[in-house]
């Protein structure tokens, strides 16, 4: 099996002391990682966040969770994140995805395509992006992107380039992922109007978007990591996890219009709510079951004891 590797968020607007804080006690805890998501909201934009990251520690990776590919142009994009990897002596992870969140899309006046028209898009995005990060010029004529003879400058560290990671719920992007990524996430779909999918949280749903990524990725499956991440609720240690499922359901019924099972939910490899011992045996599980070693757990204090209990194992 592989080693356990453990992500957190650092996501919340806070003066520079209290950034800098939260860097030193994710270091502490154990965590490997330090992601940024990409949304237009109140949290810490991404690419300037990493860089910070990168300076305060030599042993932290950096990513972001995931880079929104309708936002920006691949090209600019790939110069953005070949600095980032040089400036950080190499410990930069590519994380991207297609877009979900159309409320955000509709807030800028940006068109929100079919589900098969953003992966495409996403799918050329990869290939512009290993193009920039390669060693020669390239070229690159598709239906949302042409690049002329474009030499990528700075080159990144890491040789062929950063390890992708593709995160998505739906079959077209995971299979993209298998094909194209080193690190997969596994994402609940985000359902219609982005408001999510309950099915799509379950163990079951889980287990078949492994089976997508497998089939498409055929021979390199088993050099491939595979991600989880808690969603629709914050993670919690808690001794009562029965009520605080059952709050859980109460608050994702809410959002979605549908109240999930709450038998479902203690299952789910998107759900972190429980005592520290449950939480350990659900990680061990998912590990062993399904091959899943990399966690995003959330804000770093949020499951900060979990990663000091399996840290290195």
């Amino acid at each position: 099996m592989k080693p356990f590797r453990f992500l957190a968020g650092a996501t919340e607007p806070v003066s520079a002391h209290q950034f800098v804080e939260r860097i030193r006690r994710a270091e502490a805890a154990g965590f490997d990682t330090i992601v940024f998501p990409d949304h237009v909201v109140p949290q810490l934009a991404p690419v300037p966040a990493m860089a910070v990251v990168a300076a305060l520690s030599d042993r932290l990776r950096i990513a972001p969770f995931v880079i929104n590919n309708d936002l920006r142009h691949p090209a600019v994009l790939g110069h953005d994140l070949a600095t980032l990897d040089l400036l950080s002596n190499g410990r930069l992870d590519v994380a991207i995805g297609a877009g979900w969140n159309k409320p955000e899309y509709d807030a800028i006046g940006l068109a929100y395509d079919l589900p098969a028209t953003r992966v495409e898009r996403l799918a050329e995005a990869v290939t512009v992006l290993k193009g920039y990060f390669g060693d020669d010029p390239f070229s690159f004529a598709g239906t949302y992107y042409s690049i002329t003879e474009l030499d990528g400058q700075p080159k990144p560290v890491q040789r062929p380039h950063p390890p992708f990671m593709i995160g998505g719920g739906g079959r077209r992007v995971l299979e993209l992922a298998g094909r194209e990524a080193q690190i997969v996430s596994l994402a609940p779909r985000a359902g219609r109007e982005g408001r999510g999918d309950n099915a799509s949280l379950s163990w079951e749903a889980t287990v078949e978007k492994v089976a997508w990524v497998r089939e498409a990725a055929g021979d390199r499956f088993d050099e491939l990591e595979l991600n989880v991440y808690p969603s629709r609720v914050s993670p919690r240690i808690t001794d009562d996890a029965r009520s605080a499922i059952r709050d859980a359901a109460d608050e994702i019924g809410a959002w979605t219009g549908e109240r999930p099972e709450e038998a479902m939910m203690r299952d789910s490899p998107h759900i972190w709510i429980g005592s520290l011992d449950e939480l350990a045996e659900k990680a061990q599980r998912l590990r062993a079951e399904l091959g899943i070693s990399s966690l995003m757990l959330g804000e770093v204090d949020e499951l900060a004891p979990l990663v000091e209990r399996l840290a290195e194992t």
